[in-house]
């Protein structure tokens, strides 16, 4: 495991590397963390509630909403461009796992988010938004757990994105569509609650909302009790299916390379 934490690490330098695009991505995401709150004051001008969801209950969910989905996804990125420009024979023949070296990739660029994006906008919301906090330490853990499986489940399927660059010219498009789909469906821009019934129906058997919605339903308290439990069991599901579909899809994938010379 020594040398995953040393590519973890190494991701970590490569993504403070350039200083100015570090502060950016700051700049960037508390702008978008503004943009949000001064959207929902409007949308609940003259209205104390919106489907039994208070303001506060909406800042609250939205702002969390917004952190985890900085770090579902991004290992897809990575592996696709290492299949595009050929790397990949080269990584299949050096002493590791190539898919444990792309998710420590991952996992440094996803630590360095956090202080770079999640730290400060946090401390914005908790500041000048009066963000709301997990009424039980029940519900803190739970929501750990069901956060750390939502990320697992979102890089998972990130992986499984960028592998279609073995049989594609280019997944531009397809990333494209992906993030759309894990923005809407996951619950990223408003709680799957508001969905009409119908869409809601096909949203639960998606993986989407096991990213995003109920981790954050759990923090918020829109999903309490007996119900955060479940939630969680539906993330363990997902969880396992996507990472046997991992293994099986990225067994038939590395078929398609021919190495010469050996």
């Amino acid at each position: 495991m020594a040398k995953y934490w040393q590519i973890a690490k190494a991701s970590m330098q490569m993504q403070t590397a350039y200083s100015a695009w570090y502060w950016a991505g700051t700049v960037s995401a508390v702008i978008r963390l503004l943009i949000i709150y001064y959207f929902w004051q409007a949308v609940y001008t003259n209205r104390p509630s919106i489907d039994n969801i208070d303001l506060p209950t909406m800042l609250t969910y939205i702002v969390i909403a917004m952190l985890l989905q900085g770090f579902v996804g991004g290992v897809g990125n990575n592996l696709a461009e290492e299949i595009k420009n050929g790397n990949v024979a080269i990584e299949l023949m050096r002493p590791y796992d190539m898919i444990f070296k792309m998710f420590s990739v991952d996992a440094g660029s996803k630590i360095m988010y956090f202080f770079q994006g999640t730290i400060p906008m946090v401390l914005i919301a908790y500041f000048f938004m009066d963000l709301s906090f997990p009424s039980s330490w029940e519900t803190v853990l739970l929501f750990i757990v069901s956060a750390m499986a939502g990320i697992w489940i979102g890089t998972f399927f990130d992986f499984l994105v960028g592998v279609l660059a073995f049989w594609t010219v280019n997944v531009w498009g397809v990333r494209v569509l992906k993030e759309s789909l894990i923005t809407f469906f996951s619950g990223a821009l408003v709680p799957i609650t508001l969905f009409p019934d119908w869409l809601r129906t096909i949203t639960e058997f998606l993986p989407f909302q096991a990213m995003v919605y109920l981790p954050v339903s759990i923090y918020s308290g829109l999903v309490t009790g007996t119900d955060a439990y479940i939630a969680i069991g539906v993330q363990v599901f997902w969880l396992a299916a996507l990472y046997i579909l991992v293994k099986v899809i990225w067994a038939q994938a590395i078929k398609q390379i021919t190495i010469f010379g050996g």
